[in-house]
This record gives C-alpha cells, structure tokens and sequence, in this order.
C-alpha cells in the first residue's frame, strides 16, 4: 500500500485542466503535492497516439496515470504500459458522472458494480508493480451511502488496493449534469472519517469542498474518537487558485516550498514555455492554466486579461508571460498573502 505521507495532498485529475504543461507548473510550486493525469480511458491507451496521451516531463514526478475502463483486461495492459511510461501509480476512476461514461460503463456508475471494481483492480494489480489506486465516490443515486461506500471499499481492499481516494459527495447519475455534480449533491465529509474509522490500516484521502491548507489540516487532524484522514485531494481550488499550493510543503509537510513568491516560480517556467513555442505550440496550452494567480491583487485582472487576449494570437510566443506580468507589482509577502 501507499504510504500516508505517499497521498497527504495531492491535485485531483480534472478533465481538461491537469494536463502535461498545468502539471510541470503545480510541480514549480510543490514537490511533495502528487499530481494526477486527467481521465485516460483503456482504449485511447491501448489504441490511441501514446506519446500524446501518456508522456509527460521526468519534473513533474510524482505523477500518477488515472484510467477510465471496466474490462479488467484491457486495465491490466492500460496499467502495464503506463507503467512502462514511467508513472508511479495508476488511479481507478470510478468518479466521474458523465454521460460518455456512463454509456462505457465505467466511472461514478461502477459505484453499483463493487465485484467488478475488485476484479478490475486484481487484475491491474497482477500487471503492474506500482501501486493501484481508486478514486470513487459516497455512492450513486438511490444508493445508501453507508452500504455503497462499505461495499466498494471492502470489495477493492481485498483485491489489493493501495489507497481509497474519496469524493465526499454522491454522484446522481440521473437528473444532473456533471457540472451540477460537483456542487449540487451536499458535502459529507463526515461520511469518510467513519469509513476510515472502519478501516484504520488503509490509507484513504478525501476530496470534495477543500479549499484551503487549513482546512486540509482539520481533516488530516484527528476529531474526537475518530481518526485523521491519511491525505486530502484539492481540485478546482487548486486550479483556480494555484497560489495556494506554495503553502503545501511548508504547511503539511514542513518543508519549504520551492519558490519564494509566484514571480520566482513563474521566472522558473518561462525557459519551460519557451521550448513550448519553439516546439511550435501556442503559448496559450501553458498560459491557460495560469489565469487563477494573484487573485485579488493590484494589476491582476490585467494580468489575466494580457494572457487570454494574446496568448491566443498566430505568431504569440513567450513574451506573452513577461508581458503579462508588468501589469503586476512584486511586494514582499505576496506570495503568502495570495495564498491565503
């Protein structure tokens, strides 16, 4: 299994957003964060352009691959050739409300199919010498909460899985869009504390309403009779406002963050961009994941406004980044301030 420290805090996968470039700069911020693949599913992996799909900068490790599947063949060579690509986990999802995957049976629909998952998870788990994880949530629909979350947990512990990865929320797979999902079914985090409680030796991780390190904190802490959380995973707060990942290793790991400020974290990926363009990429495939910083501070929205207006335009190259920033003043504490 994974260590508690292993998945302490991680980015979640986000569909569209943690792509290769949004990864290489959350790394810039953090180096003790795990950071996440989107959604990759079986047959993009096993039939699609690899290279595209699967690679990724040896700096952004620790990276795990997170796949879409429910054919536990078709995971077990999914798993072995993301293994062979280099990443250290392969992450199960058994999350995501979409339609599209709802129509694959897989994602948060595998929630009513527990064997299925164990069989999936054994069989990634005879392919592959990494860990094997799962990321699910409290349950689907009609289902009770209670027995829907026991019984896929149980069923995968007992196929070998290394770590539970909980949405704190149910997915209603009927009558919501996946968008509506994310917000509109309530919070229990609560719910995952007692599944903890239940399974003290398993490393499990919440995710779902965190929007600080010091909420994180709470949740890592213990409350009463039951047990600390092993890990928290951030997602859209991490995207929208990455500033608040320059407080993760000094905050829950007591370690300090890799950069001082967002300046000398973004002077650091400018020669990244640089490449990217002469690659011949549009500036705008990194840029775009940098619209959430100095949220709130004096020159920002020129900031955020400079980057989507010409990031985007033929011939943009670096100095989009540069010049986006002169609309920003670099105070002492900052950074701090931001992440706040």
């Amino acid at each position: 299994m994974l260590s508690p420290e292993d998945i302490r805090f991680s980015v979640a996968p986000m569909m569209d957003w943690t792509d290769r470039h949004c990864r290489f700069f959350h790394r810039l911020l953090s180096r003790r964060a795990r950071l996440y693949t989107e959604m990759v599913t079986t047959g993009a992996v096993l039939h699609g352009d690899r290279r595209r799909l699967l690679g990724f900068s040896p700096q952004e490790q620790p990276v795990a691959l997170q796949l879409g599947g429910s054919d536990p063949e078709d995971l077990a060579r999914a798993a072995r050739i993301g293994e062979e690509h280099g990443y250290v986990e392969i992450n199960l999802n058994c999350g995501c409300p979409s339609d599209r995957v709802q129509n694959g049976r897989f994602g948060a629909c595998l929630m009513r199919e527990p064997q299925l998952v164990a069989e999936c998870v054994a069989a990634m788990k005879s392919a592959v010498s990494i860990p094997v994880t799962v990321k699910c949530r409290l349950g689907v629909d009609d289902q009770d909460t209670e027995e829907a979350l026991d019984a896929l947990a149980d069923a995968v512990v007992v196929a070998g899985c290394d770590a539970l990865f909980v949405h704190a929320r149910k997915a209603w797979l009927q009558g919501l869009s996946p968008k509506k999902n994310r917000d509109i079914p309530p919070l229990d985090h609560a719910r995952v504390r007692r599944l903890k409680a239940r399974l003290p030796t398993v490393p499990i991780a919440i995710n779902g309403g965190i929007a600080s390190i010091a909420q994180a904190q709470v949740l890592l802490a213990a409350d009463g009779e039951l047990r600390g959380l092993d890990g928290v995973m951030l997602g859209r707060a991490a995207y929208h406002n990455p500033g608040l990942l320059l407080e993760v290793d000094p905050g829950l790991f007591g370690e300090p963050a890799p950069a001082g400020d967002l300046f000398e974290a973004l002077e650091r990926l400018t020669p990244y961009l640089e490449g990217l363009v002469l690659a011949g990429h549009s500036p705008n495939a990194l840029t775009r994941h940098l619209l959430g910083l100095f949220h709130g501070q004096p020159g920002a929205r020129g900031f955020r406004r400079h980057l989507s207006t010409e990031a985007v335009k033929a011939g943009a190259g670096a100095e989009v980044l540069r010049e986006a920033l002169g609309h920003l003043r670099r105070r002492p504490g900052a950074a701090r301030e931001i992440a706040a």
